[in-house]
């Protein structure tokens, strides 16, 4: 009788399709990764289990080879991708291709033989393809030689070269042709996205892109190699780059100590989430190391996420100065893939207890015995992924303490309104931090009215500007906050009145004085500047409203003459090295004041700031979101936060053209509670959550997809048909806020319901309705975000 087994297929089609065992192999486990064949093509696939017969009318084929002598992937592991799969309404193969790293689920590998075997004349390398000829004798040799770990798995030479990183070594302007396209595109694409593989430019630029990128080493402005842990600010060994962690030389507080026992309470009795509510300053982290060492003690693994990668490296420098002798981890989705693929075969073979440091994509490192997850700043959006595939960290790492009995440590000054809703409603326990650590204590905030400032000819009103000047003349420190990135968000053109705008968005470019180039936010396409207008072919263009890069050339004319003033935003940290250059520059007080967008209000610690000013407080606040005015408070209250941490106390500014709005009661007191009624209120008012599970439907075309609105008309009439039945709300289909991005018109469905699985079912009658899955695509977002 055929020894059968179901293998997941980790490439489309990604079916569960039966495979038989031959005769040569070892025994085979679920979570084993093996070669088989599709077709004329062999792939990875990842052993489900066996299976008693085929389906009728199949001719079945033999697997080629293990991948591996023991599982890579365990059941808990299989358990949490077969819920990821059911949640995203995808196949648990799609849902292992993004989870695992690259070399673990590809096919394209060539085994490599210690030794010939006499008798035998087998080759010194071999691939699956060239097995799968041998004959029956052949492989029952080869099997002794792999059985005896005398043959190994390689990459192939090919994949490997393309494994080696482009890192940029220097920011624009470069010495480049203005016609060497080829070369300012990959410069351009280093600069955005920051050191790439080879084979990354090649799937993004084209087969050109790996010839160029070695150009470009030749004349200085790229080098070619492995990625190293300066490329990305990584901590070697205990050592790196982080920058200076937050010191903690004091006793724990009262406060402390009673959140320390509840979260301790909440471990031993079975864990689950426990929210940490604590203001900035009061000693979140110290308690996330504690709780960690209680884990350790146990024998039980601990994952500590944060929002960024600056602000897990500083994280995981505490770690490692904390645990000098634990086995610890850092990880993100930046690393090489070489990095990653060891970390994780590490992991997967990994007995003892370790702490793993780094951003959301941690959680699917095969961690065993998992005592604990801690979300430093939990309501960050950082922690949603949306595009490939969408989860919350929150979410997945609920889900991985619920099946080991760990304790999910949810962290956060101005915690999500859902999270805190259920814990004022019992649904998990919350410790609550209302003082600072140490003698500093919360700053004091000010409202400052700018509706009358639109023709000053400065972002500035006279008393925050004397306020700056203030604090650099007493040798202090400030942080200038605009959440809007670049030299000026529109170019206007004097001759005809029209504004630069995105041909594949219709939306504003911005223009970026330090590249010399207009950049569209949202697809990425620029253009050089200076330019001719699109309609009237002039070049007379005036840059109108203010970005960072502006705000940073305004203050450093209008400051004391030797001001030094630093940028931190994403076109100034394109380069890792760069940011904690930055960081480590103005933590040194080698700058007196620090400019940037919303990336300078998580996390960091500076003792000698004083001062901090919020350039424009109403940015966000009424966009067409209902989530807006929970993020805008979130936001303020986490960069009020970086003041009066060290011995002086500090004081903010947030400037505002719309100071009657309710928000400001709560922001300048820092009164989260306050805030919170007030918005439960209004989402209870008008069925938003936690009061109705929401889900967002995506819809978008071509641009000259003429068939498109019909398509449109029709997903309307399938959700008329089918939403009442299921108990949803549909709001829509209608244009999205950004009705077309990257030549795609958008549009828009809200769905709220009383259960996850009616909005499932749903989007599943609305994808059968499709009349064109080539053109029109779909996507199920639960539980938005944002819905722009």
């Amino acid at each position: 009788m055929a020894d059968l087994w179901q293998v997941t297929l980790v490439s489309p089609p990604y079916q569960v399709l039966t495979y038989e065992r031959p005769s040569y192999f070892p025994e085979l486990h679920s979570g084993q990764r093996v070669i088989i064949p599709l077709g004329n093509s062999h792939r990875m696939g990842v052993v489900v289990g066996p299976v008693d017969a085929a389906p009728d009318g199949v001719a079945l084929k033999a697997m080629i080879w293990p991948l591996e002598r023991t599982p890579l992937l365990n059941a808990a592991y299989i358990d949490m991708a077969e819920n990821l799969a059911t949640r995203q309404m995808a196949d648990v193969g799609r849902i292992l291709e993004i989870l695992l790293p690259r070399g673990l689920r590809t096919a394209a590998v060539t085994f490599r033989v210690d030794k010939h075997v006499a008798e035998r004349k087998l080759p010194a390398s071999v691939k699956p393809g060239q097995i799968a000829k041998f004959s029956e004798v052949d492989k029952v040799a080869l099997m002794e030689l792999w059985q005896a770990g005398r043959m190994r798995v390689r990459v192939n030479a090919k994949r490997e070269a393309e494994e080696r990183f482009a890192q940029l070594l220097s920011d624009p302007p470069w010495a480049v042709r203005p016609n060497a396209k080829r070369q300012l595109s990959v410069l351009e694409y280093l600069l955005d996205n920051g050191p790439q593989s080879l084979f990354g430019l090649k799937y993004a630029l084209g087969d050109w892109a790996p010839d160029t990128a070695a150009k470009l080493e030749g004349v200085g402005l790229v080098s070619l190699g492995e990625l190293t842990a300066d490329m990305l600010g990584e901590v070697d060994e205990g050592a790196g780059t982080c920058g200076d962690a937050e010191p903690f030389d004091y006793d724990f507080t009262a406060e402390q100590q009673v959140a320390l026992e509840e979260m301790t309470s909440t471990l031993d009795n079975g864990g689950g989430p426990h929210l940490l509510h604590g203001v900035t300053g009061s000693g979140k982290t110290a308690l996330y190391l504690e709780m960690a060492r209680v884990c350790l003690s146990r024998g039980k693994s601990v994952i500590l996420l944060a929002p960024e990668v600056a602000l897990a490296c500083k994280l995981y420098k505490n770690v490692v100065e904390h645990f000098p002798q634990a086995r610890t981890i850092f990880y993100h989705g930046y690393q090489s893939p070489k990095k990653r693929e060891l970390t994780f075969t590490g992991l997967a073979q990994e007995d003892g207890p370790v702490i793993v440091v780094g951003t959301r994509s941690s959680l699917f490192l095969p961690v065993s015995d998992l005592g604990m997850v801690a979300l430093d700043e939990e309501h960050d959006e950082s922690f949603k992924q949306e595009e490939r595939l969408a989860y919350h960290a929150k979410e997945v790492a609920w889900y991985r303490v619920e099946k080991s009995g760990g304790l999910l440590v949810l962290g956060s000054a101005t915690p999500d309104v859902k999270t805190y809703h259920a814990a004022k409603n019992g649904l998990l326990p919350m410790s609550s931090l209302t003082k600072r650590v140490g003698e500093s204590t919360l700053p004091g905030v000010e409202l400052v009215d700018i509706s009358n400032l639109s023709n000053s000819g400065s972002p500035f009103a006279p008393q925050t500007l004397e306020a700056l000047r203030e604090t650099v003349v007493a040798g202090e420190q400030a942080i200038v906050m605009l959440n809007r990135r670049g030299y000026a968000p529109l170019m206007y053109c004097l001759d005809c009145g029209e504004t630069v705008r995105c041909p594949e968005c219709e939306v504003g470019m911005t223009y970026h004085k330090g590249r010399e180039r207009v950049i569209c936010h949202y697809c990425g396409m620029s253009y050089a500047y200076p330019l001719l207008c699109s309609k009237c072919g002039g070049v007379n263009f005036v840059p109108m409203g203010e970005g960072t890069e502006r705000l940073e050339e305004h203050l450093a004319e209008v400051l004391p003459e030797g001001t030094k003033v630093l940028r931190l935003d994403r076109d100034a940290t394109r380069r890792q090295e760069r940011m904690e250059e930055i960081l480590g520059a103005f933590s040194r007080g080698e700058a007196q004041v620090l400019v940037g967008t919303q990336m300078i209000s998580k996390g960091h610690h500076f003792p000698k700031v004083t001062l901090v000013v919020v350039t424009d407080g109403d940015l966000g606040l009424n966009l067409p979101d209902y989530r807006s005015t929970e993020r805008t408070f979130q936001l303020l209250v986490q960069v009020a936060g970086r003041a009066g941490r060290g011995d002086h106390p500090g004081k903010v500014y947030i400037q505002t053209r719309n100071s009657e709005h309710p928000i400001w009661k709560e922001v300048l007191t820092g009164d989260y509670t306050g805030f919170f009624e007030r918005e439960i209120g209004r989402r209870k008012m008008f069925g938003y959550p936690p009061f109705a599970r929401m889900a967002l439907v995506r819809i978008s075309y071509p641009a000259d997809y003429k068939d498109g609105p019909a398509a449109v008309s029709l997903f309307a009439r399938a959700l008329k048909a089918y939403a009442g039945k299921y108990g949803i709300t549909p709001l829509g289909p209608a244009p999205a806020p950004l009705s077309m991005l990257r030549g795609r018109k958008r549009f828009n469905c809200l769905l709220k319901g009383g259960d996850w699985s009616g909005l499932r079912t749903l989007y599943a009658h609305l994808a059968q309705a499709n009349p064109d899955s080539k053109k029109v695509r779909t996507s199920l977002d639960l539980d938005p975000l944002t819905t722009l």
